[in-house]
């Protein structure tokens, strides 16, 4: 799964991604903003966004690519390692949830 962050700290740029390799994710992160973001972000299956350290231009780009592209957009207040711990956690459990209704529906 392909993962962009938007907002978070500086220092802690290593940590989440090491934390996204723990969930089997690849991430882009994103702490400050940057000429072109939208087209950066390319096309993730998922954003999150960190909107407490986080410019309201780039919340801007990030719901505006979400709602143009169906991307699903999770925003967590807090961007402590613990809360993209959970958001992850939180989208592997459903992911496998909603997949495994799919298959008994189809017996």
């Amino acid at each position: 799964m392909n993962v962009v962050i938007i907002g978070g700290n500086d220092r802690m740029v290593c940590r989440y991604r090491d934390i996204c390799r723990e969930h089997g994710c690849e991430a882009k992160i994103y702490t400050q903003p940057k000429g072109n973001l939208e087209c950066l972000m390319g096309s993730p299956d998922l954003i999150v966004l960190f909107t407490n350290p986080v410019s309201h231009g780039m919340i801007r780009i990030a719901k505006k690519k979400a709602a143009a592209q169906a991307i699903p957009l999770v925003q967590s207040h807090s961007a402590s390692c613990s809360s993209l711990w959970n958001v992850l956690a939180a989208v592997k459990r459903d992911a496998v949830n909603v997949e495994a209704k799919e298959d008994t529906g189809k017996d």
